[in-house]
């Protein structure tokens, strides 16, 4: 574990917990008429399941997808191996997901 990832959690965390106190103190946004947050959704197995996904594609190559991008410039070879199997999965779960909800 490395422990230095708490603070890209911290950098993550701090600013939309600020964010997030503003937006609930003002009653309308400056630049907008109004607010539009997003709406929550329970914890479900979809949830779990691509969380879990995630993190083992994660751990296993050491790589997330923005980074992923990033590395086809220090080791080609293994980012775009990574970047294909993450487009796969991409179009994977579009093609087996996407026809069940629309019928």
């Amino acid at each position: 574990w490395d422990p230095t990832l708490a603070f890209v959690m911290a950098g993550a965390i701090l600013p939309m917990a600020i964010a997030w106190f503003v937006v609930r103190r003002r009653s309308t946004p400056i630049a907008a008429e109004q607010f539009y947050t997003p709406a929550t959704s329970p914890i479900d197995r979809h949830l779990i399941g691509g969380a879990a996904l995630f993190g083992i594609g994660w751990g296993i190559v050491g790589l997330c997808p923005g980074p992923a991008i990033a590395a086809l410039a220090i080791q080609p070879l293994p980012a775009l191996i990574f970047i294909a199997a993450m487009a796969l999965g991409a179009a994977v779960h579009r093609f087996a997901f996407t026809s069940r909800r629309s019928a």
